[in-house]
């Protein structure tokens, strides 16, 4: 499998981690969009949400659960941030090993960006 985020797991391409226990790993996103951005995988490849089931239930709690761990850990955990997780083409999803965006540090607008609604 050539699956970047699974050759991270696999410690075969580094990154700069901040976060990992027996289920998940986060590191920072090297395209940052707020002070704090991080990604949280899965140690599982799972190539998207769709993809995930009854099994995977564990690994998606805790990606949540580092998400509000690393909030904490980072000082913005009360004043907010934001997570997200894309899901295929049209979602915006590039990697396909699924994982979380943690991003905080600043204050989050909505929409989240400006664009045209755009229609497949």
């Amino acid at each position: 499998m050539d699956c970047l985020f699974c050759k991270i797991v696999a410690g075969e391409i580094p990154a700069n981690r901040i976060y990992e226990d027996d289920e998940v790993i986060a590191f920072n996103d090297i395209n940052p969009q707020a002070p704090t951005h991080a990604l949280i995988i899965p140690r599982k490849h799972i190539d998207t949400l769709n993809a995930a089931d009854e099994s995977d239930k564990s690994a998606l709690g805790a990606m949540s659960l580092a998400a509000a761990k690393i909030a904490e850990q980072q000082g913005f955990a009360q004043s907010g941030y934001r997570t997200v997780m894309n899901c295929n083409e049209h979602g915006g999803q590039t990697v396909y090993h699924i994982h979380l965006h943690l991003l905080g540090g600043k204050a989050m607008g909505w929409p989240p960006y400006q664009d045209t609604l755009k229609t497949a």
